[in-house]
C-alpha cells in the first residue's frame, strides 16, 4: 500500500498530478483544485490510495489525510466507485460532505456529476454516524483559530505543497479576513484564496 508520496511536481493538469519520487513519476488521480494548487517545479506531499484492479493499478492523492479518510468511506458505498468520490471531494470538502450527511441532505451529493437520486441517498444512509461535521460556530468568527478543522486543513496543505508553515499562516490569516462565510466553511475556497495571496513558489 502506498500511503504517501512526497517529491517533485513534474505535471499536474485537469485531475492528474504527476509527482517523481525516488526517480519514478507517478501519475496521481486530484481533484482539479488539487491540480491547480500544485506547482510545476516545487516539492509536494499528498496521502493516497492505490486502488488495484485486474488489468490498472491506480493512485489517488490528497492534500489532507482528512479528505483521504472521507474518500475511503465514499468508496465503500455501494455504487460509487474510486473516480466518482473523488467527483465528490472535487466539490464539497470533507465537512461539507459530514454535514450532508448528518443534515440527511442528499440534495448535495446529486450535484457531482455521476452520481444519481439513487447513489446520493445511498451516500447519507451509509455515512451516518461515520462523518461528525465541524460545530456550526467554526464557520464564523474573527480568525482561522475558531474555525477548527477548516482552517486547519487549508494550513496543512498549503504546507504540503512546500510552503513554509509560517508564510503559509500569514496568507491564511489575510485570505480569512476579506472571506465570506461560504468560503471559511469550504477547504478548496480557502485553499484557493490563500494560494491567491502566496503567488508562484519561487
Amino acid at each position: 500500500m502506498i500511503a504517501s508520496v512526497r517529491g517533485t511536481v513534474l505535471a499536474a493538469a485537469g485531475t492528474v498530478a504527476v509527482i517523481e519520487t525516488g526517480g519514478v513519476g507517478l501519475a496521481i488521480q486530484v481533484t482539479p483544485q488539487q491540480a491547480l494548487a500544485l506547482r510545476v517545479g516545487a516539492e509536494a506531499m499528498l496521502h493516497t490510495a492505490l486502488i488495484v484492479r485486474e488489468d490498472e493499478l491506480s493512485l489517488f492523492g490528497f492534500a489532507t489525510r482528512e479528505e483521504l479518510d472521507v474518500f475511503d468511506l465514499l468508496r465503500g458505498v455501494t455504487g460509487v466507485g474510486p473516480k466518482s468520490a473523488l467527483g465528490v471531494l472535487g466539490t464539497l470538502s470533507p465537512d461539507e460532505v459530514a454535514r450532508a450527511v448528518a443534515d440527511d441532505d442528499d440534495a448535495a451529493f446529486r450535484r457531482v456529476s455521476g452520481i444519481g437520486p439513487k447513489t446520493a441517498k445511498l451516500i447519507t444512509l451509509s455515512l451516518a454516524g461515520k462523518l461528525q461535521p465541524a460545530p456550526a460556530h467554526a464557520a464564523g468568527g474573527s480568525g482561522p483559530a475558531v474555525a477548527g478543522t477548516i482552517a486547519e486543513s487549508v494550513l496543512a496543505a498549503l504546507v504540503g505543497l512546500g510552503w513554509p508553515e509560517k508564510t503559509a499562516s500569514g496568507a491564511l490569516d489575510e485570505a480569512w479576513a476579506e472571506a465570506g462565510d461560504e468560503d471559511r466553511a469550504s477547504v478548496p475556497r480557502m485553499l484557493r484564496l490563500a494560494l491567491g495571496r502566496l503567488g508562484p513558489q519561487r
